[in-house]
């Protein structure tokens, strides 16, 4: 097992910088994921982590060992890809055993590690089939397990589950951290799949642009964003956010919209002290934290209009419009409404963040 420590490294592809100044640790038997859009600059971290990139600057350590200019082959470390790289014209058992094969390992521990894996990953069974013989799932848990035999310090995971139909992945997902508390191996996972690294991940790196963002547990992310881009991206369905001022309401500190005035807390308002806060601000509040009604009562006070429902089985989301604002609520499947239809809204005042309207900051 490994520890892993990037340090200001930059990486450059001509003039273009894909990797900004990264700092990040991953520490021994930890699973780390490193989450972001399409171009962030995850897929480049792990190429250099594997040594199949270049660092431009900085450095990387594994434990205490400098690797920038190790060759792949001597860093003991397996890299699954999103294409599993199966030899067609060989079985499960050969594809697990073929980078022991080129070591030269004895048969009796060739045999001994693959079954191992195999009984690890379900595929006792599969061992004689080849690669067309088998579903999607089959054939990535026998690249997991092709990795695994090589026992590495460190598994690098490159979105080895994106392509796959949602039951599979879902599937995958508890597999994969299944096994990897089994082994204790150090991992680090590159997604864009947001509910992968909140359902997986010991940690999350979120990254855009080529810059970190916020590194945290899956919790910290989730319920504390850095900035108003992570906490847009972070959740599904994604934060309403809505523009508001800052004003003052029987001497408290409030936060007025054209559909409402509700005061801040004092620990709120608080937090606001010496904070350079500007009279706009940016509400945050996650669709969970908004609550609907038929009738107005002392709660229920935001008046708005329903445009859409949709059933999620469990859940109901509701998208209402309050004074050319759209919010999306998480409710009960119970709630009854057509298009049109006049509702009232509820803010739960102590889940809702604030955001620089200037530098998209998390003000609380």
């Amino acid at each position: 097992m490994a520890s892993i420590t990037i340090n200001n490294v930059w990486k450059y592809y001509g003039d273009t910088p894909a990797v900004k100044d990264l700092n990040l640790v991953c520490h021994d038997g930890e699973f780390v994921s490193i989450l972001g859009p399409s171009g962030c600059g995850k897929s480049s971290t792990l190429r250099m982590l594997a040594g199949l990139e270049h660092i431009s600057a900085g450095e990387v350590l594994f434990d205490e060992t400098k690797v920038n200019d190790l060759p792949p082959k001597d860093r003991n470390l397996a890299m699954v890809f999103e294409n599993y790289a199966l030899y067609p014209h060989k079985t499960v058992y050969q594809n697990m055993a073929n980078s022991l094969v080129i070591q030269k390992v004895d048969k009796a521990t060739i045999d001994e590690k693959v079954k191992h894996a195999a009984e690890l990953l379900e595929l006792t069974p599969l061992l004689n089939r080849k690669p067309l013989e088998l579903s999607g799932g089959q054939k990535q848990r026998t690249a997991i397990g092709r990795a695994i035999v090589r026992e590495p310090a460190l598994f690098l995971f490159d979105e080895p589950i994106a392509h796959l139909d949602a039951k599979l992945r879902a599937h995958m997902r508890s597999e994969l951290k299944i096994m990897q508390r089994k082994l204790g191996t150090t991992m680090i996972y590159v997604t864009h799949d947001q509910l992968e690294a909140l359902s997986m991940a010991d940690r999350i790196a979120v990254m855009r642009d080529g810059v970190l963002q916020q590194m945290g547990t899956p919790k910290e992310i989730y319920n504390n964003p850095t900035n108003h881009w992570v906490a847009g991206f972070i959740g599904e369905p994604a934060m309403n956010f809505l523009d508001c001022n800052l004003g003052t309401v029987s001497g408290n500190t409030a936060l007025e919209h054209s559909a409402f005035s509700i005061p801040l807390t004092s620990e709120q308002s608080q937090n606001l002290l010496g904070s350079g806060a500007e009279q706009s601000v940016t509400l945050g509040i996650r669709p969970d934290d908004v609550s609907i009604s038929t009738n107005p009562s002392e709660k229920h006070s935001i008046e708005g209009e329903v445009l859409v429902t949709e059933l999620l089985g469990g859940d109901m989301l509701v998208e209402a419009q309050i004074e050319g604002s759209r919010v999306t609520v998480k409710t009960d499947p119970s709630y009854e409404a057509d298009m049109g239809d006049q509702c009232y809204l509820a803010f739960d005042s102590a889940r809702w963040h604030l955001f620089d309207i200037n530098t998209g900051s998390t003000l609380f």
